[in-house]
């Protein structure tokens, strides 16, 4: 017996262990797959921390369906057809967050038509927007997410993949500095609101 045929055995004998809730058994597998499954998952994802979430993340979504696994084949390709997809997830994921948040940096509001007063709400939701563009784009994306998406700061933490006090501190940092700019350059918005 080869050293491959000796280790596809032993994932056989680990899986059936596993499947009866071995709990060495699981961590053996995890431990002899870990670094493929991590390096799959670097290779597309260029990020050490995202890697290694995609490979928690893959062996929970293994252990789930180690039932249906068939015996008689190689486990390591089976582990890495699930990185795989948990990796192009990640990746649209990733990409649906950022289209948008692009989308929403690049456009304007669209002027009103027969907006000639300079009051209004329509006016100010146009003077609010000229004052969010001057913000840096971290600070517009924290807004964007708690403003115009209405995620609360456990939401905004999971988008953004940072702990909430963080999120808390740059919401407060961003809207801070939104009110300089209004302050600022966008007097009218303060007037519009004083009685």
């Amino acid at each position: 017996m080869d050293l491959r045929s000796a280790a596809e055995s032993s994932d056989a004998d680990l899986v059936i262990r596993a499947r009866r809730g071995d709990d060495t058994a699981c961590e053996l597998l995890m431990r002899a797959h870990q670094e493929a499954v991590f390096r799959l998952a670097y290779l597309f994802l260029h990020d050490a921390d995202e890697a290694e979430d995609a490979t928690q993340e893959t062996f929970i979504r293994a252990l789930r369906a180690l039932d249906e696994f068939d015996l008689e084949r190689p486990l390591r390709p089976w582990l890495l057809r699930i990185a795989t997809n948990v990796v192009r997830n990640r990746q649209r994921a990733v990409g649906r967050y950022l289209q948008a948040m692009r989308r929403w940096l690049q456009s304007e509001p669209a002027p009103v038509a027969g907006l000639t007063e300079r009051s209004g709400p329509q006016w100010e939701a146009q003077l609010l927007w000229q004052a969010v563009r001057r913000l840096a784009r971290s600070d517009q994306e924290v807004l964007y997410l708690r403003y115009f998406l209405d995620l609360g700061e456990a939401e905004m933490a999971g988008a953004l993949d940072m702990p909430p006090g963080t999120v808390k501190s740059r919401l407060h940092r961003a809207t801070t500095r939104l009110r300089m700019i209004v302050d600022g350059e966008f007097p009218a918005l303060r007037e519009e609101r004083q009685p």
